[in-house]
């Protein structure tokens, strides 16, 4: 679950640093990268999703251990996935802008 959530926010953050590379602004960069990047997440997610579904409905010998296993894992990535397409290109934006101000900050402070 963490790795499927770290994977996508990654996804966004690499292709928006890319596009900064080449001269957008940073809000403009993330949400060019939130929405070319919205199908492949959402594609992995769902299918991640619907593979914890026999989990999530299992039934017979073991079955109690298979829903605490596969009901929080469900919830988890698909929350993750609602969530995380919209709050990572809104961190992207604020901590780019924080870093480039501090960064400034410092480059004045000690004269160059």
């Amino acid at each position: 679950m963490v790795g499927l959530s770290a994977k996508n926010a990654i996804l966004i953050t690499e292709f928006a640093t890319e596009r900064r590379r080449h001269g957008m602004s940073p809000a403009h960069a993330a949400y060019e990268a939130g929405r070319l990047r919205l199908r492949p997440i959402m594609m992995t997610s769902f299918a991640f999703i619907l593979g914890m579904i026999p989990l999530v409905t299992a039934s017979g010998a073991g079955a109690v251990s298979r829903h605490a296993i596969g009901t929080p894992v469900f919830g988890g990535v698909l929350t993750e996935t609602m969530i995380g397409v919209y709050t990572t290109p809104v961190l992207f934006v604020l901590l780019t802008i924080w870093s480039e101000a501090f960064g400034r900050a410092i480059k004045k402070r000690m004269g160059t």
